[in-house]
């Protein structure tokens, strides 16, 4: 293992060193975003080291791993629904464009974003995706629980 877990988090996450793990699925790792800057944020990270996309799966691996974003999807939009009246739906990517490993974002999206709401999430301010009062911590306990609690429920 290397000495920060976010240098290999699928491996973290399959020894237990990936703090942001909310549940083992089918397929997957579901983890809580390290930004919540649109609370609820998660992503389904392969549970299989070296694969890099959606394509490096057998057919039926990639129906599992879809199915998988699909549930995580559903608890994200479950939560966030109960969480904020705002909430408006979730947006579901594969983009693998940073991260060499095959992973899938939940954005949950609101009606106080604004503008922004009807365009990517990736649109917000490049601030927000650092800023310190954004940052995932104890603050989230309770939506990381209700997501557990949801993707619980639906297995």
């Amino acid at each position: 293992m290397t000495s920060d877990w976010r240098d290999d988090r699928v491996s973290a996450a399959l020894h237990g060193e990936n703090p942001t793990v909310l549940r083992r699925l089918d397929a997957s790792f579901a983890v809580i975003g390290d930004v919540q800057f649109l609370p609820g944020y998660s992503v389904a990270i392969s549970d299989t080291v070296g694969v890099d996309r959606l394509s490096d799966l057998s057919r039926a691996e990639r129906l599992r791993f879809l199915g998988d974003m699909e549930r995580l999807g559903a608890a994200v939009e479950s939560v966030c629904a109960e969480f904020d009246p705002a909430f408006v739906r979730v947006n579901l990517e594969i983009l693998g464009n940073a991260d060499a490993f095959l992973h899938a974002h939940v954005w949950p999206r609101y009606e106080w974003e604004g503008d922004l709401v009807k365009r990517p999430v990736w649109l917000h301010p490049v601030a927000s995706w650092s800023a310190p009062a954004t940052a995932l911590g104890p603050q989230h306990d309770a939506l990381r629980a209700a997501l557990s609690a949801q993707l619980d429920a639906s297995s």
